[in-house]
């Protein structure tokens, strides 16, 4: 197996960029990966799924970057965001002088003059005046397409209807695609601004006028985290996850995205690299829960709201994703060419997980309006039709097999988790209509479907000899997802079946300390291995807390967070051996994981 820790991107001084040493930088609408030398590897526009303009990340260096660095050799000392906003810093030692870039994205934009994409990067010095480097070198889409660019007072690069305007205030002239050297004092800062426009005007934006921009929105950021409940544990930990789960969500719809990256590999030269840039239910519905726990209202509405809409066309079926703006996802391909993350191909754009049968996902989408009708906010009639048409599609489809949580790319099966989370979605169901209209004859066939489903899952997947409920119906497999168990109320969390299977899981599933593969390796028809799966812990994490576990909960969750770095970033997978990171990042379902766990154990007295 390849030692992931040997692979990643070269940079500058020869050493490998791995997955774990990017930033997030993001608006609400993109979003960019940015390495601890500076670099700018992905941005896509003008949103999160368009194609990148910096796609150095999986597409070498003929993909294009944006760095903004000491021009030689340098040391990170410090890498971190700005308390409670989503301003990123780097200080790099240079000797005799600190050099910090502190850069960020405008997430305000609505009511002025301003274009929808504005990144702001700074460069500033304590000590004796340094020398840095600007690389402004961008190509755009699968074919790395060259500019056509316009001089003037700022520097345009243009491919038809997108336009980049960059402005420095160095005072020397920025060309495209070789490195420009500029002086940084103390008493002068350099402030670079790039914006966007995409089939509008392209507007100009001073450096000075845009660092106002960054200090506004710090404050704004600041505001909506101070709302966040302060009785959570571990609080900075989650707020952060909570600022990271708002970064990824695409402000004009609601459409909370999986990942800002596509490919990045499950394993390092795997073929497991999938295209993460499209909405999910399921992470929907769990941010949902986790918003309103934190006491975000706006944002568990907002969630809500977007899945009613992406629903609404295809409705009572409930597709596996959805693009940002709630359509079919396109089919996936691959880039041909493009050398991926650390030589792990193929790239893909698209993903054709979304035409997969997947029944656990009208589990989430119920319970998530029930945790909004829990709160006592009740459901209007739109909301409460999609729900009552999702709960009469499972009463149908519950017997059909499907392709589980896990997104096998095989034969459907009877996968054990997928029983249970349409149980979930009639028995959620059931409860909203206590306080919402439903005629007698339904809420018959819903109790009677319910009850049928466990009768059937506690029958066909339970395995008595092994005391734990299995992956799938006649198997012995056991399955990570299963640690929702006693979450749902379809057993006692104390019985023995519920604790069987939470200690099968930690013991065969094991990738060594707090980590847990989701399933057995090897398991879904793939060539190749894949890292330990992140959400998986923190859902142990809620499980041991809801099992009366509470101080074994909050040690695991700890040291499970020590794994974010400074940054407080997490992925999908972490490779058991070196601790490196792995697949799509940053993750939202790991962060939503994360609010879970905290939730989890604050309801059940665990500390932090």
């Amino acid at each position: 197996m390849t030692d992931f820790d040997e692979s990643g991107i070269e940079d500058r001084a020869g050493t490998q960029t791995r997955i774990g040493d990017y930033g997030l930088l993001g608006d609400t609408r993109t979003a960019a990966l940015v390495s601890g030398d500076g670099s700018l590897d992905w941005l896509c526009v003008p949103r999160f799924d368009g194609d990148p303009v910096f796609g150095r990340l999986v597409g070498g260096a003929p993909a294009g970057r944006f760095r903004l660095g000491p021009e030689g050799h340098a040391t990170v000392v410090r890498r971190r965001y700005r308390t409670h906003t989503a301003t990123l810093e780097t200080t790099w030692d240079l000797g005799n002088t600190r050099l910090t870039l502190s850069e960020a994205m405008i997430a305000e934009v609505a009511g002025r003059l301003l274009p929808a994409t504005v990144l702001v990067r700074r460069l500033s010095v304590e000590g004796e005046t340094a020398r840095a480097v600007v690389e402004f070198d961008p190509r755009l889409g699968e074919r790395h397409r060259p500019p056509k660019v316009r001089r003037g007072p700022d520097l345009v690069c243009e491919w038809g209807s997108l336009a980049l305007s960059l402005a420095c205030d160095s005072g020397t002239p920025i060309p495209p695609g070789r490195p420009t050297s500029i002086l940084v004092t103390p008493r002068h800062p350099v402030t670079v601004v790039l914006t966007v426009a995409h089939r509008e005007p392209l507007i100009h934006l001073p450096p000075a006028a845009a660092w106002e921009l960054v200090t506004e929105d710090e404050a704004r950021w600041r505001a909506w985290t101070a709302e966040i409940a302060h009785d959570l544990p571990c609080r900075e930990a989650v707020v952060r996850s909570l600022l990271t789960l708002r970064l990824l969500t695409y402000s004009p719809s609601g459409a909370p995205i999986a990942a800002p990256t596509t490919s990045l590999p499950e394993w390092p030269g795997g073929v497991r690299n999938w295209d993460y840039r499209y909405a999910w239910p399921r992470d929907a519905s769990i941010g949902v829960a986790a918003f309103l726990g934190a006491g975000k209202v706006d944002e568990a509405r907002g969630f809500l709201g977007w899945l009613l809409h992406a629903s609404r066309l295809q409705r009572p079926r409930l597709p596996v994703l959805f693009t940002l703006d709630g359509r079919h996802a396109p089919a996936e391909r691959t880039l041909p060419g493009w050398p991926g993350f650390a030589g792990s191909v193929p790239v893909r754009l698209g993903n054709d997980a979304a035409d997969q049968h997947q029944l656990d996902g009208y589990g989430w989408v119920v319970d998530a309006a029930w945790t909004f009708v829990r709160s006592g906010r009740p459901l209007n009639s739109e909301t409460w039709r999609m729900v009552r048409g999702f709960a009469d599609h499972v009463c149908a489809r519950w017997r059909d097999p499907d392709a589980g949580i896990w997104e096998i790319r095989g034969d459907a099966d009877h996968h054990v988790h997928s029983k249970m989370m349409a149980w979930l979605a009639l028995d959620r169901a059931l409860r909203i209509a206590e306080t919402h209209r439903l005629s007698s004859r339904r809420r018959r066939r819903w109790l009677a479907a319910r009850d049928d489903l466990a009768d059937e899952v506690l029958a066909r997947g339970f395995d008595r000899i092994g005391n734990r409920y299995t992956r799938t119906y006649g198997s012995r497999d056991i399955d990570a997802a299963l640690l929702v168990l006693p979450v749902l109320g379809m057993e006692d969390p104390d019985s023995h079946r519920v604790r069987g299977t939470i200690d099968a899981i930690r013991s065969e599933l094991s990738a060594g300390g707090p980590l847990l593969y989701r399933y057995p390796p090897g398991q879904d028809g793939l060539p190749g291995v894949e890292g330990a799966f992140l959400p998986c812990s923190f859902w142990l994490v809620q499980a041991l807390a809801f099992t009366g576990r509470r101080t074994e909960a909050g040690e695991l969750f700890e040291t499970l967070l020590r794994r974010a770095g400074p940054l407080g970033l997490l992925p999908e997978e972490v490779d058991p051996g070196t601790g490196a990171y792995l697949g799509n990042y940053p993750q939202a379902l790991t962060h939503a994981a994360v609010v879970q766990a905290a939730l989890a154990l604050r309801a059940h007295g665990g500390s932090g």
